[in-house]
């Protein structure tokens, strides 16, 4: 008996666990009517809304060396010479990878920042607002890259790089190839009942 009313107990304690985490979370848990449970993402449902391709959908695939063009190009639209900062990432060493990144006057930085956003626009990246700090960091995306713009103050650089005084800060762009779709995200369905 004792066994019996354990299970119950668990059952009963599992059941609540899962409908309160499907209330929170729903797009990771979803509980259908014959009971099933099912974590992760639900199926994507065409719609006549999410028919139209998004600008990022079409762009073709970018090489390292496109985008450390529009570095420069970015760069160089603020008004300010490439040459002036350094590369994030050696030449040919990771072709996921690439940067630049110089030390800046804090007065300018942002105005700087803002100039080469407006410029990868321009350019047609398409701009990631999810996360970014408007007045701190960028986030764009095109043709399988991801381009992070960011002023970045003294307090956050690591240790291991020189020494800002107070009035300065880094002016960092960041790009990463990340291929999202190849990372999959666990889906498992479990039955109650």
């Amino acid at each position: 008996m004792n066994a019996l009313l354990k299970r119950v107990w668990i059952g009963l304690a599992a059941t609540l666990i899962v409908s309160l985490a499907a209330m929170v979370l729903p797009d990771r848990i979803q509980i259908n009517d014959d009971g099933r449970i099912h974590l992760g993402a639900p199926a994507p449902t065409p719609s006549p809304s999410t028919a139209a391709p998004t600008p990022e959908s079409t762009s073709p695939p970018l090489t390292r060396d496109a985008v450390d063009e529009v570095i420069r190009t970015a760069v160089r639209a603020a008004g300010l010479d490439p040459a002036q900062g350094r590369p994030t990432g050696a030449a040919g060493a990771d072709s996921n990878r690439t940067g630049w990144m110089a030390v800046r006057e804090k007065t300018a930085a942002q105005s700087e920042m803002n100039a080469i956003c407006a410029d990868l626009e321009r350019q047609g990246w398409t701009l990631n607002p999810n996360g970014d700090r408007p007045d701190a960091s960028r986030s764009y995306k095109r043709g399988g890259w991801y381009l992070l713009v960011s002023t970045r103050g003294k307090t956050q650089t690591p240790s291991n790089t020189s020494a800002l005084t107070d009035s300065q800060t880094y002016l960092t762009l960041t790009g990463l190839q990340l291929n999202l779709s190849d990372i999959p995200l666990p889906e498992t369905t479990v039955r109650i009942g």
